[in-house]
């Protein structure tokens, strides 16, 4: 595990774009692993100037994303979406056909095999991850199974008030499940960079960097994976 330390936000997203830059330039063709929330736009933000700028194309990249929310409609503002067109798809250069997000309508059971056997094609080159406060990553809260694939999860309450600023902070707007890769299909990457900013994300990092691997701490695991980056602010490292 690789650990990198960044002064800020900013600095930290700046950081995981030159990563994924290099990625793309010496692999074109790359999957790419994404994840939705605020964590993750410093970076989308970088990766459009990194296409305006002709540095990187998504012309023949992949993408895998984490998840999902359950029984809500792909146009709905909050899914992820529509997250993901608004934050990134709709400014780069990818191919709709190219962009995989696990389907959280429908039938549930069958969308998590589909979503695996789609992992199983699509090895992720690199994937992105933020942490949750409890340790979660993905939707993979405490407790979950290291060997776990794509699943649906009953969102914790505190996942879902923490969510809750996405839905005008009103818990009872906030999806009750949600879709997720799995913790073994995320293990499954080749490269895992993890971004983590704040203070309220001081006592997680923690846990993943220096705790024991418990499955009290989803991120923990990452401890035994061959190539994790661990790309911080000051505020987030300030327990370590």
């Amino acid at each position: 595990m690789k650990l990198i330390v960044k002064d800020n936000y900013e600095l930290a997203s700046k950081e995981a774009y030159e990563i994924i830059k290099d990625l793309l330039v010496s692999n074109p063709k790359a999957v790419l692993g994404l994840a939705t929330g605020s964590t993750p736009i410093g970076l989308y933000k970088n990766l459009i100037k990194g296409v305006e700028n002709k540095e990187i194309s998504f012309k023949d990249v992949q993408t895998v994303n984490l998840d999902e929310y359950v029984n809500l409609p792909v146009t709905h503002p909050e899914s992820y979406y529509s997250f993901m067109h608004t934050n990134l798809f709709n400014y780069v250069d990818i191919k709709e056909e190219n962009v995989h997000i696990p389907c959280g309508n429908g039938n549930l059971k069958e969308n998590c095999d589909n979503y695996n056997k789609v992992l199983e094609s699509l090895t992720q080159d690199m994937q992105l991850l933020g942490i949750g406060a409890n340790g979660h990553i993905g939707f993979n809260e405490p407790g979950t199974s290291f060997d776990s694939l794509t699943h649906i999860v009953d969102l914790k309450e505190k996942t879902r008030q923490d969510n809750a600023r996405f839905f005008d902070q009103d818990i009872n707007k906030v999806p009750t499940q949600a879709i997720t890769m799995g913790i073994k299909n995320i293990m499954d990457a080749k490269l895992v960079i993890i971004i983590a900013s704040g203070k309220n994300k001081a006592e997680a990092v923690k846990a993943l960097v220096n705790g024991p691997v418990t499955e009290d701490c989803p991120a923990s695991i990452l401890q035994n994976h061959p190539n994790t980056i661990v790309i911080v602010d000051k505020d987030a490292a300030s327990l370590l």
